[in-house]
């Protein structure tokens, strides 16, 4: 068994929320990872077996590697398709927003329809300081591995424990497996195993989810990751840290696709005495930033404070409207800030 980790109150109003609706959007955060995704089309899966009519909508296009996923091409994108995202807004008789705290993360334009919507929303979420004004039930517990993780429990919490069919239960994983790291951070809790055993009774095969998100790379990922860790990586052995950089003709060079770094910013943890590795990769606008550490050292703190973004003490990510340039240095300069607890932790 698994604790009660989500209050009774907010099961009670999520599910007649969910309940007396007929017709349901579920949107997901800008550049949509394994755990939104998971979450999101598990739940489209779920409400699908009460019979009720779901919409998974993504900000912008979601990676390659995850499109095997039942049912997610009957998705839509707001990039590509505004005016059917608009119209399913109108239709809809509740907004499930999973795996982002705030409107804003799903990008102006969905943020937008949400706010404006009259509908019921419900926030299914596990990352710091939610917004409180938006959501007529805010599921959020940063204390969780992954929103997907939080999707399992409300769902059994419904009572529905029997209705997660194969189809949920493999995007279950994928969004827990995905925000975990394989389960290599933010997993040592017990109850992660016991769900992961609740799905493999479900017939998923989690061998083969591995081997469809990790091991479906093309040759242009392969080689751009031999020549960032050959070229572009820079450690700091002083602060325990390291860094790459991906520029906008870099990844022209070696036709970068929606998903080919993802895990990258990993590689240098595997260096001994690394403790905080951050990559940046430079897009049309703005600096995309991801920071993962080992042991209690928080990229939350360092996200937040420096690069606009947020989440968990081991995993977080943030953005900057500087040039690249300038971001590496305010990365530079931080580092003496910290260098105390990169030291320690």
């Amino acid at each position: 068994m698994i604790s009660k980790i989500i209050a009774e109150d907010k099961i009670v109003k999520a599910k007649n929320l969910i309940y007396d609706a007929e017709k349901v959007a579920i949107v997901a955060h800008l550049s949509p990872d394994g755990d939104a995704i998971g979450a999101s089309m598990a739940l489209y899966h779920f409400l699908y077996t009460i019979d009720k009519e779901a919409t998974v909508i993504y900000p912008d296009s979601y990676p390659v590697f995850l499109s095997w996923m039942q049912g997610i091409n009957k998705s839509l994108v707001y990039d590509e398709n505004q005016a059917a995202v608009e119209a399913v807004f109108n239709e809809v008789d509740l907004i499930i927003c999973v795996d982002f705290n705030e409107p804003k993360r799903a990008g102006s334009g969905l943020a937008e329809l949400i706010n404006n919507s009259k509908q019921d929303k419900i926030l299914i979420d596990h990352h710091l300081n939610p917004s409180t004004d938006t959501w007529k039930v805010a599921i959020s517990y940063p204390q969780i591995s992954s929103s997907s993780e939080l999707v399992f429990r409300l769902i059994c919490r419904m009572g529905h424990a029997a209705e997660i069919n194969k189809f949920c239960a493999e995007c279950i994983y994928t969004g827990m497996m995905t925000d975990t790291g394989g389960f290599t951070f933010n997993s040592n809790n017990t109850e992660v195993y016991y769900i992961i055993g609740e799905l493999i009774r479900k017939g998923i095969n989690k061998d083969e989810i591995y081997h469809r998100v990790y091991n479906t790379y093309t040759a242009d990922r392969m080689r751009l990751m031999g020549y960032l860790l050959a070229n572009k990586m820079r450690v700091y052995p002083e602060y325990n840290a390291a860094l790459m950089v991906l520029s906008i003709e870099e990844q022209k060079q070696f036709n970068f696709q929606k998903g080919d770094s993802e895990g990258l910013v990993n590689l240098p943890l595997s260096i001994e005495g690394v403790i905080f590795s951050v990559f940046m990769k430079e897009d049309t606008d703005k600096i995309k930033i991801s920071l993962r550490s080992q042991g209690t050292f928080p990229v939350n703190q360092v996200a937040s404070g420096y690069f606009n973004g947020g989440g968990h003490l081991n995993a977080s990510g943030g953005e900057s409207y500087h040039s690249l340039e300038e971001t590496i240095k305010i990365f530079e300069d931080i580092l003496p800030t910290y260098k105390e607890l990169l030291i320690q932790a």
